[in-house]
């Protein structure tokens, strides 16, 4: 009897030893804070692949820079030495050219427009592109409406942009626009940009609400104009060895925890937005809504004369007119 129990618990304990090793960890980062819109997206995303491939999946979350900047984490995705990332599409036209096209300035009209771009054969067609590149581009995420913020002047229109050092992101399209608009352009990786601000290395920067008021850009901008010059997509990346190496069950359970973490993510998006320029006023902040946006339209028609021999007349239409 004795031994029947002792058998009976050692086969329990090894049955929980078994379940246990059975666990997978991966990891997944971003380059803002946990409290931001790409916060709620990690989040959220670890929590429905744990719940649904019933905790034998588990993400372990980075936040603020804590595994790199983007371009190094999404290289360490393609590298397989991480296996998930989500990130905004700045650095991703160094991986996936095809990209590019998404960040022409003032290509979308809005964030439902851009929304159904995405979700819709043009988004998904490049979802595609990255297979062949090492990385399986899980869901389009949302990084949100790109506006322009400094410490020296305020923007109304394009000539007061006129020698400001600007952080850009490390994402061509975007150096060529705003060399177009008469900014000194200064490519640098997220994690380093607060630093910069403070210490003046450059006078300004540019994102979207969510990201200012995560950041806290606050603390050293004074300036903010709502110039909505790019609409900046974000995605979440996975290693394509790790996902296809997943049964196909599995495999679905990621797409699906992915999607659910893409409607938290740009819900967010959404509050933030809604909430952003009362909030960043009143940390003190000027605030400038009415942005003349024709004058930068026009003033960027060379570039985007460029843009269009780049990229094709046809395939900027397509975008343009996804209604």
């Amino acid at each position: 009897m004795k031994l029947t129990k002792l058998t009976l618990g050692l086969a329990v304990a090894m049955g929980f030893m078994a379940a246990a090793s059975a666990q997978t960890t991966m990891r997944i980062s971003i380059a803002t804070t946990k409290d931001s819109h790409q916060g709620v997206a990690i989040d959220t995303f670890a929590q429905e692949v744990e719940k649904r491939t019933n905790g034998r999946y588990k993400i372990q979350t980075f936040y603020s820079g804590a595994l790199g900047g983007e371009r190094e984490y999404i290289e360490a995705v393609q590298l397989g030495t991480q296996e998930l990332a989500f990130s905004s599409t700045g650095p991703v036209p160094n991986f996936v050219p095809e990209t590019k096209i998404l960040d022409v300035p003032f290509l979308f009209r809005d964030k439902a427009h851009a929304r159904k771009v995405l979700d819709g054969e043009i988004g998904q067609e490049l979802l595609k592109k990255f297979e062949s590149k090492g990385f399986k581009a899980l869901a389009w995420g949302e990084n949100g409406v790109r506006h322009m913020t400094n410490s020296k002047r305020p923007v109304n229109a394009p000539d007061d942009l006129k020698g400001l050092k600007m952080r850009t992101m490390e994402n061509p399209v975007h150096i060529a626009a705003y060399k177009g608009l008469g900014i000194v352009t200064t490519p640098m990786a997220f994690p380093e940009v607060f630093t910069a601000l403070q210490q003046g290395t450059v006078d300004g920067q540019e994102n979207p609400l969510s990201v200012i008021m995560a950041a806290k850009f606050d603390q050293v901008q004074k300036h903010l104009s709502l110039t909505g010059h790019v609409y900046s997509p974000a995605i979440m990346l996975m290693n394509k060895g790790a996902f296809d190496k997943l049964s196909a069950a599995d495999k679905q359970a990621f797409l699906d925890a992915a999607k659910v973490a893409v409607e938290a993510n740009r819900a967010r998006v959404d509050k933030d937005d809604a909430n952003g320029v009362a909030e960043l006023r009143k940390r003190g902040m000027e605030v400038i809504e009415n942005v003349d946006k024709a004058k930068f339209v026009a003033t960027l028609a060379p570039v985007m004369a460029q843009f269009e021999k780049e990229f094709g007349k046809e395939a900027l239409d397509k975008i343009r007119n996804v209604k």
